[in-house]
């Protein structure tokens, strides 16, 4: 009885989801640290850190998350099945719950890592409560977009850990604003831009298909409110971001330049993962009839490769970090996964 317990507010957490989060905080570490020439013991202490301090803060923040909407969780099927509908966690609980994880991660991240690394972590955990949770998500189809910033922030996270020394500055707003940005690099921010413009596309070929429900409980999704159409439209200029984005990739290491074949190993295997993902968004069909539970074939494959292309993507960032080798190993597995899934694609296809 007390193990199922556990298990009901250790779900509270979207255990999944966090760990998910805290991947691309610990790629950031290790990023950092190769390139910094630390070594392995640190990194692990410092990717340890991160992950419990990242694991703390953002599933606090999701326990709030689900004590808010515990209105609309019970008449969704896809959230019916949380702890407070089947009443095994009572909302104050579930709040008290969310709360002090978020305070302990917060303070553990002050003591073992800096103020940079704990500003970050609260301010994500700010964010995603007050700003998405509690004002965008019921009140606009961006919701998803302008709170995909709360999800960008933890490859900061474990990039200014990795800073041992950054220190946050209230002297002025302006020496504030630098320390919580300037914390050693381009890479971390280069992170935090991917994950945000890759939120959308990625959330929204969901919700072509599953939208439906959202309408019902009063929760704008940008097809029930703007279409389908202009949905995809919408993806497809993320997308075409995201392929701007990788062009600018090796400037995120600093120092590189076009002399270099570091520099054009990496950028044209980002251009080309970004140009893959690209495809699958195209290839969205809006005309074709759902299955018999409801599912989009063309775009529940774009829904996943997505979280392919995001994997590969920090595949690709952290092999780069090691070296012109590691970039060229980091493009043999990235390109040879994605050749692999559209052949399995293609023998699907011809299969049906």
């Amino acid at each position: 009885m007390i193990t199922t317990h556990i298990a009901d507010y250790f779900s509270l957490t979207k255990p999944k989801v966090v760990i998910l989060l805290q991947i691309t905080a610990i790629c950031a570490v290790i990023v950092n640290d190769s390139l910094e020439g630390s070594t392995f013991e640190d990194s692990i202490e410092t990717m340890l850190l991160v992950l419990v301090g990242g694991f703390l803060t953002a599933g606090g923040a999701n326990a709030i998350n689900m004590w808010y909407d515990r209105d609309i969780d019970p008449m969704m099927r896809r959230t019916a099945d949380r702890p407070i509908p089947l009443g095994e966690v009572s909302p104050n609980s579930a709040l008290l719950f969310g709360v002090l994880l978020s305070i302990a991660g917060t303070l553990w991240l002050i003591v073992l890592a800096n103020e940079v690394a704990a500003f970050w972590a609260a301010f994500s955990v700010l964010f995603y409560v007050f700003i998405y949770s509690i004002w965008l998500k019921r009140s606009t189809p961006q919701n998803i977009v302008i709170g995909g910033i709360a999800g960008s922030t933890p490859p900061l996270v474990g990039w200014a850990s990795a800073e041992s020394d950054l220190q946050l500055s209230t002297e002025s707003a302006t020496l504030f604003i630098d320390s919580i940005t300037e914390i050693g690099g381009l890479m971390p921010w280069f992170m935090f831009t991917l994950i945000f413009l890759w939120t959308p596309p990625h959330f929204w070929a969901l919700a072509l298909y599953r939208s439906k429900e959202y309408g019902e409980v009063g929760i704008p999704m940008m097809p029930n409110v703007k279409g389908s159409e202009r949905t995809l439209l919408e993806m497809k200029i993320y997308a075409i971001l995201l392929i701007a984005l990788s062009a600018v990739a090796p400037m995120a290491y600093g120092g590189l330049n076009q002399g270099d074949m570091l520099f054009h190993v990496l950028g044209w295997n980002a251009i080309l993962l970004s140009s893959w993902y690209a495809t699958t968004v195209w290839r969205i069909d809006l005309d074709e009839l759902p299955d018999e539970d409801g599912r989009m074939a063309t775009a529940s494959r774009s829904f996943i490769d997505s979280m392919v292309y995001l994997a590969l993507v920090f595949v690709m960032i952290v092999t780069s970090s090691i070296g012109l080798s590691g970039a060229i190993i980091g493009a043999i597995i990235t390109m040879s996964w994605v050749i692999r899934i559209e052949l399995t694609k293609r023998s699907s296809a011809s299969q049906t």
